[in-house]
């Protein structure tokens, strides 16, 4: 591919490579992580995923904290895109709630995992590649908090990216205009 096609910085007109790839994993690992999640619940003692699986629902999820990170301090040097023309006072002021929301919402629930598991005081593994210390506070019953906050977060953001979802389809399929394309065409 032609260097000069490839476009890895934002511009005015759409969101470059780096973003892109950026919005996608995050996208495909909170739906992993909600699922996963999810099924991890059921799970009883004796089966073989019960200690597997939270591990890499743990390693995923600090992954996406620095993940996320990275991808805000990105989105602060490499800018945005201009708002669509066609698009009104009342949609570009939705469209930046939403990001809000999904910024932090995804940071609520990634923190307050953190804090589930950080409660037993023991270092997470990452992976087995490397150890993140635990943050245990002087909140009695920090476990059971942080469990409350990070179930009803979780299914927030499955709300919040349905809704985004829906509104990047509505722009493309009834709106006709790039909304959709601008995170999607290379």
């Amino acid at each position: 591919m032609n260097s000069n096609k490839l476009l890895w910085r934002n511009n005015s007109q759409q969101y470059g490579v780096l973003s892109k790839l950026l919005h996608w994993i995050s996208a495909l690992s909170v739906i992993a992580l909600f699922a996963s999640g999810y099924w991890m619940v059921e799970l009883d003692y004796s089966s073989q995923w019960y200690i597997r699986a939270p591990h890499w629902h743990e390693s995923v999820g600090i992954l996406l904290i620095g993940l996320t990170l990275f991808r805000l301090f990105w989105r602060r040097i490499a800018g945005s895109p201009s708002s669509i023309v066609s698009h009104s006072k009342i949609e570009k002021k939705a469209s930046a709630l939403m990001i809000f929301l999904l910024y932090a919402a995804l940071f609520s629930v990634l923190i307050s995992g953190f804090l589930i598991t950080s409660a037993n005081d023991k270092a997470i593994a990452v992976f087995d590649w490397f150890n993140v210390s635990p943050l245990v506070l002087a909140i009695k019953n920090q476990e059971d908090i942080a469990g409350l906050v990070h179930y009803y977060v979780a299914y927030g953001i499955i709300v919040l990216a349905v809704l985004h979802a829906a509104a990047a389809l509505k722009h493309h399929f009834f709106d006709k205009d790039n909304t959709l394309k601008r995170m999607t065409k290379s």
